[in-house]
């Protein structure tokens, strides 16, 4: 059997998940949208259910599949409901629903409802992707709160530069967003992983922790709480082939890497067709065997090559971390000139092996 596989620990998971909850003593949605983030979300909302406060996704199939494994906790859909016909589903699974657009709202008014939902009434504070206007926002709440069709309001808005520590442009959508809700009562939630961890002085009743869960940090320098993050998954394969070359000597595709010198190259099963980044340059790190090593030459499909040359006792068979506790996924998002988000996003094919269950 193919070697590749990725080991999720829960009770990382579970310790980033305090350290969100903990660190700002509100209660905390645990997002795990896009397949937890590509470690599963049945079993993160599994391992999470016994303390979580509820759990937040994309859309209505991923609460529905929640609900079929036996999830019970509050689900909260981040892009409300697409069509009017959900609001159906949504009411018969309890669902929370993000409202943030007016349309949604007018559905609401006029759908028939035997049970009033919960809404997560979105603000757009300066993203500019989804959101009410904030002119729109007072009329909205009042709309909402005299359908009848409402139960409870939480208001929320999304930070869109959270990750740079010294950007006035959070605190400036704060400004916004507090404007725009004078006179409403209702819970907030504004923090996201990166606003969860910098930026303690924004308020939130409510907070979204996404990629501080799966333990890779957002921001581009050493923060006190992201230090604390214990990464969650680790991917990992074997050497499955051992080369001896001589000097001068081209490595892959396209002869990116040719050898200086006598070298000895281990080829890995592990490609771009499992989610290891095929940007990733000759130099990035691999641990073999516990022992610090690099990538060599263009990553193809199905296979890598790495340095063996310095560790004599490696070889066929050989242990690889290609991220993980040692190889972190945020290191080598920037090795490949992308994002943690879709390190994790982008794992495919490869087994998942759950651990501290």
């Amino acid at each position: 059997m193919r070697p590749a596989r990725a080991i999720i620990d829960l009770q990382a998971l579970r310790h980033n998940y305090r350290l969100a909850r903990d660190t700002t003593g509100a209660k905390a949605l645990a997002v795990i949208k896009a397949d937890a983030y590509g470690h599963g979300a049945v079993q993160v909302a599994q391992a999470l259910e016994a303390e979580a406060n509820g759990f937040a996704v994309a859309c209505i199939e991923e609460a529905l599949e929640l609900r079929a494994a036996g999830i019970r906790a509050p689900v909260l859909l981040l892009e409300g409901f697409f069509e009017a016909d959900e609001l159906d589903l949504i009411v018969e699974h309890d669902f929370w629903c993000v409202v943030h657009s007016l349309w949604q709202l007018e559905a609401i008014e006029k759908a028939r409802l035997h049970k009033p939902l919960t809404v997560w009434l979105k603000l757009d504070s300066g993203m500019h992707r989804v959101g009410l206007h904030p002119q729109d926002v007072q009329a909205a709440y009042q709309r909402l709160e005299s359908s009848g069709k409402v139960a409870k309001i939480v208001l929320m808005s999304h930070f869109a530069r959270a990750d740079e520590l010294d950007c006035p442009s959070s605190a400036e959508q704060v400004a916004v967003f507090e404007a725009a809700r004078q006179g409403m009562s209702a819970e907030i939630s504004l923090r996201n992983s990166p606003a969860v961890m910098g930026w303690p002085d924004v308020p939130s009743d409510w907070v979204r922790p996404g990629i501080m869960l799966y333990g890779a940090t957002p921001f581009d320098r050493p923060q006190a709480v992201a230090d604390q993050l214990q990464p969650v998954m680790t991917l990992e394969s074997k050497v499955i082939c051992v080369r001896d070359l001589p000097a001068g000597e081209a490595v892959g595709y396209g002869a990116t890497f040719i050898t200086e010198r006598a070298s000895r190259v281990g080829v890995v099963a592990m490609g771009y067709a499992d989610g290891y980044p095929r940007e990733a340059p000759t130099g990035t790190p691999v641990l073999i065997d516990g022992q610090p090593s690099q990538l060599l030459g263009r990553v193809s499909m199905d296979m890598l090559c790495v340095d063996l040359s310095h560790l004599p006792n490696a070889g066929l068979g050989s242990r690889v971390e290609l991220w993980g506790k040692h190889v972190l996924a945020s290191d080598l998002a920037t090795r490949a000139g992308t994002i943690p988000y879709r390190i994790f996003c982008n794992l495919r094919r490869v087994p998942r092996v759950y651990q501290g269950a």
